[in-house]
């Protein structure tokens, strides 16, 4: 104890005759793993200043990047300070996407597309109004791209118009209701008024395709108009592209999904997360799972990593460990024992300790600060958009992080989920989702914030991969050239799954080739 004292105290001195601070939580990281002398000469070569400096994790990991020069780390450190207090977000994230950027090609590596971190402010009725407009005109972009609507009217124009005529039209769905003759009439309504849609039962694959139209949702008619009324002929979503590149990476890497490892629940499967750690270790295995682990470049993990506290009521008898804090330092335990040349990227889910409206912001610092102190972390909101593996000569895959909460609402009033498996069937959630491009197109679907400028639920650009998580069920599926999966969970059934009628198959594990595009799971419990 005296020897670690005392080397503490020749390395903070010899850092404070050269100008330098150290941060209390970074003392014995330096203590125990780093040469004082060549820190020094690592900072020396890149810091021109004669001003302190005070030498932290963020700092010390954006040294070793050695793309890197000339940087005004006092400038760093200041926004870092301002980002902590929640004065300025925006310009230390700019600070962080320029470290991105200028990081070495050579090998593949994250960036960063999007990430939710608005400040927090109070909202009234004209931000939703924003947000539905912002929402509306996106979406309307897409859709003014579908071939079948290129003779696009404004409702205002067609409910004037007194002939009948073929028409096309874009609108919000606002009411849907199915009549005593099982017709299903819609009111569509856009900026300039509202008008009704009739979908005929004799049209038998339109009125199909009809019953899952969910309200609030944007969608495309064609039709015939009549007085106050449309006659509709076809129905179209923004959807996915049919010409959507399947891109596969130059080089032998791989990729793996986590999601619900509910730590500090009685139901967490300690045992066979362990499997996986000495997996991942290549520690177990047979030749051909220990290359793949050796080869393992990115870990994703979607969500729920603890169990939380006060999540339902009755919780409380259903945890091993009752305090959020605890429960966090477990799961970076944990996540320390995967080799740290692996990139963890993770985005909370509504277990986890933080608002449950959507979109969530990175997991907060005072409750995961534990998880926030692995060198190997990379921390995203959900949802979030990053691409990995880019290289000079390949652009790497964007892939779509959300955790899924919406998916409760849609199984539970979409017939044809809830008519083909429900919660055993997450493919056809996420293509549902897909195919509206947006990851909670009913208003009661998801708690949200109404973001005025945006919404950030709207699925903008088509990802290569679409990962999502909260119902325990891993599924692996393909929606035009869309790698969609769904990860497992490392938790057993629950009393209320058990309740529900829920399936859960926990501690499966999804692996990407990024060459191939190929997923196979891998089973790491019974």
């Amino acid at each position: 104890m005296k020897e670690n004292i005392s080397k503490q105290k020749e390395v903070v001195n010899f850092f404070l005759k050269n100008n330098l601070l150290i941060s209390p939580d970074f003392i014995d990281k330096i203590t125990s793993e780093t040469d004082s002398e060549k820190l020094y000469n690592l900072v020396s070569n890149k810091i021109i200043s004669n001003d302190f400096l005070l030498l932290n994790n963020d700092i010390h990991q954006r040294l070793l990047n050695k793309n890197i020069q000339d940087i005004n780390w006092f400038e760093f450190e200041r926004l870092k300070v301002l980002y902590e207090k929640g004065r300025d977000k925006i310009l230390y994230h700019k600070f962080i996407d320029y470290f991105d950027i200028t990081k070495s090609n050579e090998e593949p590596d994250v960036k960063i597309l999007f990430s939710y971190n608005e400040e927090s402010k109070k909202r009234d009725v004209k931000d939703f109004v924003s947000f539905f407009n912002s929402r509306y005109k996106a979406i309307e972009n897409m859709l003014k791209n579908r071939q079948e609507l290129q003779n696009l009217m404004s409702i205002n124009r067609i409910i004037n118009k007194k002939e009948k005529e073929t028409i096309s039209l874009i609108g919000l769905v606002n009411d849907k209701k199915i009549t005593k003759n099982n017709n299903i009439i819609l009111k569509l309504e856009d900026q300039t008024g509202s008008i009704s849609i009739l979908i005929s039962k004799n049209k038998t694959d339109l009125i199909k395709a009809a019953k899952d139209i969910v309200l609030d949702e944007v969608i495309g008619i064609t039709g015939v108009n009549g007085e106050n009324i449309v006659f509709a002929n076809n129905v179209l979503w923004p959807d996915i592209p049919l010409q959507k590149e399947l891109k596969k990476a130059p080089y032998d890497a791989y990729a793996i999904c986590l999601s619900d490892l509910h730590i500090g629940s009685l139901d967490f499967l300690p045992e066979e997360f362990n499997k996986f750690i000495k997996w991942i270790n290549c520690q177990t295995g047979n030749e051909k799972q220990k290359e793949i682990a050796s080869k393992v470049k990115y870990i994703f993990i979607v969500g729920d990593l603890v169990d939380g506290v006060g999540i339902y009521p009755g919780q409380d008898s259903e945890l091993l460990i009752k305090d959020i804090y605890q429960q966090y330092n477990e799961c970076a335990k944990l996540l320390k024992q995967i080799p740290s040349h692996i990139k963890l990227i993770i985005c909370p889910g509504n277990h986890d300790a933080m608002r449950i409206a959507e979109p969530q912001p990175e997991l907060y610092k005072d409750f995961a600060a534990a998880i926030w102190e692995l060198p190997n972390v990379i921390m995203i909101s959900n949802p979030a958009m990053i691409n990995i593996g880019f290289t000079k000569d390949f652009p790497g895959f964007d892939v779509l992080f959300y955790h899924g909460f919406s998916f409760d609402y849609f199984i539970a009033n979409v017939e044809s989920i809830r008519n083909q498996g429900g919660y055993d069937r997450p493919d056809l959630m996420m293509k549902f989702l897909l195919q509206r491009r947006h990851l909670a197109p009913t208003h009661k679907s998801t708690l949200y914030i109404p973001d005025v400028k945006r919404d950030p639920l709207v699925i903008s650009s088509v990802p290569d991969f679409f990962l999502t998580g909260h119902i325990h069920k891993s599924s692996v599926s393909n929606y035009r050239n869309v790698t969609m999966i769904c990860g497992s969970c490392w938790q057993s059934k629950t009393a209320f799954q058990e309740k529900v009628g829920h399936h859960p198959e926990p501690c499966r594990v999804p692996i990407i080739n990024l060459q191939t595009r190929e997923v196979k799971i891998l089973k790491f419990g019974e």
